[in-house]
């Protein structure tokens, strides 16, 4: 296990490197305004274009600007490590401004993790377990409703309902933690129900098909013949080997979600990495959209191992040499 983790923490520097290098060169083969012609001013003289552009390192070939941002990424720059540079749009440095919006999106998806979990597999098992009941076409009436519901729609309803109706919610914006705890969790209630209520329901679908699956097995007839109870069969066995795929599912979309939700993000007007890179990719901000890339492609591959390791908990049969 230890040489296979090893392995794969290796291979994820290589993966972060290969997705930064293709969004390196989309950035200057797509069509956008030149960074040094934009921060020149309104009317810019061919003089100050180059001027800036060789402040900004943007006349150098383009793989010796590549290489001098991998570079600062292991040895740090300026701004201090990893170093990510400044922002072509507003000349503060990448680092810091990363660091506050990593915080807010790894907040919201790990609040929404939390309710769609908890909401997704406890709807599937009791969906499993009474199938063909009153319970278990409710609860896949739920799931095709969360499916079906688009997010920004839900979020304006949840909006209009809780916020201009019922006076119970505070509407849109964030208020850090460390300056309200009461007020940063009555801002990220919404924004987490309407996460959970989306992934929620693809999970509760996933663990009744999952588990109606293995309560059919072989090992779960042998648990009974043991002389064990309904629920130790349920949790010990059948729901243990059920939850393999849901660990699959969980590990991509928390890591994408800590990427930016974007629509979520829109809606209730959080400022985490979603809004700011469409934000930048409109401004030609190539030091912030490689910085998010860094950061979405590492907690993509990260979690990916982890879900591996997982498995080996999860399933005895999964081993690792």
């Amino acid at each position: 296990m230890g040489r296979y983790i090893i392995r794969r923490l290796l291979w994820l520097i290589v993966v972060v490197l290969v997705i930064t290098l293709v969004t390196f060169v989309i950035f200057f083969v797509m069509p956008s305004t030149d960074p040094a012609v934009a921060m020149a001013g309104k009317q810019p003289t061919p003089q100050l274009v180059a001027e800036v552009k060789s402040q900004l390192g943007l006349d150098k070939p383009l793989y010796e600007q590549y290489f001098l941002f991998v570079k600062r990424i292991f040895l740090g720059d300026e701004y201090g490590w990893p170093g990510l540079g400044f922002s072509y749009d507003t000349l503060s440095p990448v680092r810091d401004e990363l660091l506050g919006r990593v915080i807010i999106s790894t907040q919201l998806a790990a609040g929404g993790a939390v309710v769609w979990l908890s909401l997704g597999i406890s709807i599937g098992i009791v969906s499993a377990l009474k199938r063909r009941s009153l319970a278990d076409r409710a609860a896949m009436a739920f799931a095709l409703f969360g499916v079906s519901a688009p997010v920004f729609w839900l979020g304006l309803i949840f909006l209009y309902i809780f916020w201009q109706k019922l006076k119970i919610a505070p509407g849109t914006g964030y208020v850090p933690f460390s300056e309200n705890p009461g007020q940063w969790l009555s801002h990220m209630t919404m924004p987490w129900l309407v996460l959970a209520l989306l992934y929620a329901a693809f999970y509760a679908r996933m663990v009744r098909g999952n588990l109606i699956e293995s309560m059919g097995e072989d090992f779960i007839r042998t648990a009974r013949a043991k002389g064990l109870s309904e629920r130790q069969v349920v949790g010990r066995h059948a729901l243990r080997v059920s939850l393999t795929p849901v660990v699959t599912m969980f590990g991509l979309d928390l890591s994408l979600l800590i990427g930016g939700a974007l629509l979520t993000e829109t809606v209730f007007n959080i400022p985490g990495l979603g809004i700011w890179t469409v934000q930048s990719t409109f401004n030609g901000d190539l030091p912030v959209i490689l910085a998010v890339v860094v950061v979405a492609s590492f907690f993509v591959t990260l979690m990916s191992l982890i879900v591996d390791i997982l498995y080996a908990f999860l399933d005895p049969r999964v081993r690792y040499s």
